[in-house]
């Protein structure tokens, strides 16, 4: 699924994590984080009465929002840990082929070469320069659901616990971010709900949005523009694009990826 596609107009608003439909709207009052371009999300709903980000509006103008502190910008690098592989996977939180290559490639291979690799989850998206923001292919709910896995991500580095985490939420992508989506996965990778939130909505969201576009920004320095893009040792060595296979002259399969990164890293021993 590439980003050459049509973006939604504007920047993209950025509300906490919204109720499951039927869940008690009294139970999840939230304080709303924005980025917001005020046009798009009145025209947004006026079009979209029923969409479950309606009854979230912007308290900010998108030029009060504070830059992001450097230190998010940091946070978001992978770390570097000697004699391990480089491995990263690209991706949009609401993207169906971000679903495919996590299940059928990145996890697998993860459960049998965790001790010979270091791997990074990044995101594909657009900064828009105007308001410190960035543009999300499948809109505002996308940005959220990206900034949500980059919170677990910073919060619990260990990749078997932020990984399940994420490939809880991508099982079911069409309902990213909804709360009981979150709630539910949070509780089956103990993770912490409130520290999640408290990581997407700090700083109004300056904080959340900081770790996106520095996450988004890795990507376009690395050419990539599909989700999902599996790069290894800094290069592209796999893509899953519209439900296919494409770019992988190494192989598709786990056991192509694992034989590719046991030559790699005996080759740093």
């Amino acid at each position: 699924m590439g980003m050459d596609e049509k973006y939604p107009v504007g920047n993209p608003g950025m509300p906490l994590i919204p109720p499951r439909r039927g869940l008690s709207p009294g139970r999840f009052l939230l304080a709303v984080a924005y980025l917001v371009v005020v046009g798009f999300i009145y025209c947004f709903f006026q079009q979209n009465p029923n969409h479950p980000l309606h009854s979230y509006t912007a308290h900010h103008h998108a030029a009060q929002q504070p830059s992001a502190p450097e230190t998010v910008i940091k946070m978001v690098e992978p770390s570097v840990k000697r004699g391990l592989v480089p491995l990263e996977a690209h991706i949009m939180s609401k993207c169906p082929d971000a679903k495919d290559c996590l299940r059928d490639l990145v996890l697998p291979v993860m459960q049998k070469t965790l001790d010979k690799v270091n791997f990074t989850l990044s995101f594909i998206g657009r900064p828009t320069e105007h308001d410190d923001g960035v543009a999300c292919k499948h809109g505002a709910e996308e940005c959220l659901g990206n900034i949500i896995e980059l919170c677990a991500q910073s919060l619990y580095p260990d990749p078997k616990t932020y990984l399940g985490f994420v490939m809880c939420l991508t099982k079911d992508y069409r309902h990213i971010p909804q709360r009981g989506l979150i709630e539910d996965c949070a509780l089956e990778h103990a993770i912490d709900f409130d520290k999640l939130n408290e990581c997407a909505t700090k700083d109004d969201g300056a904080y959340g949005m900081g770790m996106l576009r520095s996450s988004v920004r890795r990507t376009s320095a690395a050419g990539v523009t599909k989700s999902c893009t599996v790069r290894l040792n800094e290069e592209i060595y796999c893509v899953r694009d519209n439900g296919q296979w494409k770019e992988c002259p190494h192989g598709s399969s786990v056991n192509d990826l694992v034989i590719a990164i046991e030559k790699l890293y005996h080759r740093r021993a």
